[in-house]
């Protein structure tokens, strides 16, 4: 039998790797979960109350695009959010944004760049689903460092322009999944000018957007539509995982130029899973809503402050500014986690099974990831722990 070669190389997920890294261990304490992140914030109480009383819509296949309903209401937040106005048509609701963005590779990355096969970039760390769309597509995933030294952000533009040129699609997720850092406006400004110059497209994964202290991050449509880069060039991904902790929704959208967008809408008619119908009525109350949101961002914030006061005078384990984990350096990344767990029972991810090693040199070895998801006193109890132990 004959497979194909160009998933041979696959990253291998994260939390199987965890899985076997410490099962194998008994755990040294009351078992606190702070490795994946599954928000478990209240999520507003009228969603079951609406998928309860359109459960009829479960017997009808749903629009593949969204709801005209869902779909006004993801613009109106991306006004009030963003100051982006978009029609509807430029829009399109998600299965959960994972789906979004393997598919919006696959609809509109080329078959070849510059007469050879196209580059996709990727920050390291990063969310495995960029690196596996790029393989799909015939695509070679480029892993750019985000370290301290960059501000935990990639710099796209030290790339030689030999490769820039190459480059068909640039994946930047802001707030950063795992560190925190926020792209800010002149960070944008200089990567859609990367991009205008050596013609890709940025894809821009934003689905933490809705979490942070302080100032709202910006976004990549809004600073596009500020300095009027070409519509085509941006594409933009939300959901309501991390903004209203409904993971289990699978509720998101993406969000681009008119041209992109049909093509992604095409592809979606073959090969992708519309969201059952009244699930999208859900969603289209909760994206209009704000209460649940403010509320859940104050408790992140309290989190936050938690971090801030548990890590006080630990160099380089400050909480950050926006999104729900700590991203700590340590040592060596797996053996501060077996440690952690033979010790305490607290669950945590090392960095290395998040990014790529380069030249090298895996950005992720010397840190460790803790989500921020549980309860305040849970949170507290874990951090404590973990605080205890990582600096004996």
């Amino acid at each position: 039998m004959v497979f194909p070669e160009r998933f041979s190389n696959l990253p291998e997920y994260a939390f199987p790797r965890l899985r076997a890294l410490l099962d194998a261990h008994a755990p040294g304490g009351e078992v606190l979960h702070m490795s994946i992140g599954e928000p478990r914030h209240d999520w507003p109480a009228f969603v079951i109350e609406t998928i309860s009383r359109e459960a009829a819509g479960f017997g009808k296949y749903p629009p593949n695009e969204g709801t005209p309903e869902l779909l006004q209401a993801i613009t109106g937040w991306l006004k009030r959010r963003f100051g982006v106005d978009l029609p509807p048509a430029q829009v399109m609701a998600l299965n959960g944004t994972r789906e979004g963005l393997y598919n919006a590779v696959m609809a509109l990355c080329p078959e070849t760049k510059a007469g050879r096969k196209p580059l996709i970039l990727t920050p390291n760390p990063f969310y495995q689903v960029y690196a596996v769309g790029a393989l799909s597509a015939g695509a070679e995933p480029v892993y750019v460092s985000a370290t301290a030294e960059t501000g935990h952000l990639p710099d796209f533009a030290s790339l030689s322009p030999d490769v820039l040129d190459r480059v068909a699609i640039t994946f930047i997720c802001s707030p950063s999944n795992p560190q925190g850092a926020v792209a800010s406006r002149e960070y944008w400004r200089e990567l859609l000018a990367l991009a205008e110059k050596h013609d890709f497209r940025v894809f821009a994964d934003e689905c933490y957007s809705e979490v942070y202290r302080g100032e709202a991050p910006v976004g990549a449509l809004q600073i596009a539509t500020e300095v009027g880069v070409d519509p085509e060039r941006v594409v933009i991904f939300h959901s309501l995982s991390k903004r209203s902790n409904l993971p289990g929704l699978r509720s998101g959208f993406v969000a681009g130029g008119p041209e992109s967008m049909r093509r992604i809408r095409q592809l979606r008619n073959y090969a992708g899973a519309p969201l059952p119908l009244p699930l999208q009525r859900a969603a289209e109350k909760v994206w209009a809503d704000e209460a649940h949101v403010e509320a859940s961002r104050a408790r992140y914030v309290a989190k936050y402050e938690i971090a801030d006061r548990v890590f006080a005078g630990v160099d380089g384990c400050a909480a950050p500014d926006a999104g729900f984990f700590l991203w700590l350096p340590v040592e060596d990344g797996e053996a501060a986690a077996i440690r952690i767990w033979r010790e305490t029972g607290v669950r945590v991810l090392p960095g290395a099974y998040l990014s790529r090693e380069v030249d090298g040199a895996n950005p992720g070895q010397g840190y460790i990831r803790v989500a921020l998801v549980a309860d305040e006193q849970e949170t507290e109890r874990g951090l404590e722990a973990i605080r205890d132990c990582i600096t004996r």
